[in-house]
């Protein structure tokens, strides 16, 4: 007899062995296929997909038979690829690419031409020549996706000076790319 999907949930809360991977094998290809819909993008859409299989492995036991299963795991993966979008906005925003659909063609691209991984290095290599604050406010905006209150709990400072730093790094960053792009 084939166990439902609630009761696998509760395997792996129990740690039983093989309930994991037998989730894991019911729902990959679903959620591959929902993160990339969301997404669009094939590597965001695999590194989403694995972290909402960690997130489901971690909480499997506040799970609970609270709703149905399929439900409760695609809100973890819908939030995990909410959360990839943030930091991709943040990058985005972070070099003033611009999203066609939203900004129109009107200004160009500081770094066009370039491929996705030569872009990220190249404006990787910009944050780390920032000061220390905007440095840490950059990746704490742009990688880790926190909102300007939690930075500013983190560096212990107030809100509106994150938005200094942020804004001067981001002015800076512009500058630069648009100087060598």
């Amino acid at each position: 007899m084939e166990s439902s999907d609630e009761q696998l949930c509760r395997a792996v809360a129990e740690r039983e062995p093989g309930a994991f991977d037998l989730l894991v094998e019911r729902y990959q290809e679903r959620a591959y296929r929902i993160a990339w819909s969301v997404l669009r993008d094939r590597e965001d859409a695999r590194d989403c997909s694995q972290e909402a299989f960690i997130r489901l492995h971690e909480s499997a036991g506040s799970f609970a038979g609270q709703s149905k299963f399929s439900t409760w795991f695609y809100r973890i993966l819908v939030n995990c690829c909410l959360d990839q979008q943030r930091r991709r906005r943040g990058w985005r925003r972070l070099v003033g690419w611009r999203d066609q659909r939203a900004d129109g063609p009107d200004e160009p691209d500081p770094v066009e031409g370039m491929d996705t991984e030569r872009r990220m290095t190249k404006v990787w290599a910009l944050v780390e020549e920032l000061s220390p604050q905007q440095r840490a406010a950059v990746t704490l905006s742009c990688r880790e996706g926190l909102a300007t209150k939690d930075i500013a709990a983190v560096l212990n400072v107030s809100e509106a000076t994150v938005r200094v730093h942020l804004h001067r790094a981001l002015s800076t960053l512009r500058r630069r790319l648009g100087d060598e792009g």
